[in-house]
């Protein structure tokens, strides 16, 4: 089993959930088990971009344990 977090950090509050899922599981996987979306419903996952760590990839990222899956929100201004 792997022990991931998954966050997201609009400007009002940070969430931050820990999940333990199986060995070969996605950022995709992770983001739909810890139903994040249902406390955070502007979570649009086909404009936003998620990352591990700071680093963008692609939703189907394959996870290590210890990875932290966070979703960026779009910039304001750049």
């Amino acid at each position: 089993m792997l022990e991931v977090q998954v966050c997201y950090a609009p400007p009002s509050i940070q969430t931050l959930i820990a999940l333990r899922l199986p060995v070969g599981a996605t950022l995709y996987s992770a983001i739909l088990v810890s139903k994040i979306s249902v406390i955070h419903p502007q979570i649009n996952l086909v404009q936003q971009r998620v990352g591990v760590f700071g680093r963008i990839r692609p939703l189907n990222s394959v996870l290590e344990s210890g990875d932290r899956v966070e979703i960026y929100r779009s910039l304001i201004v750049d």
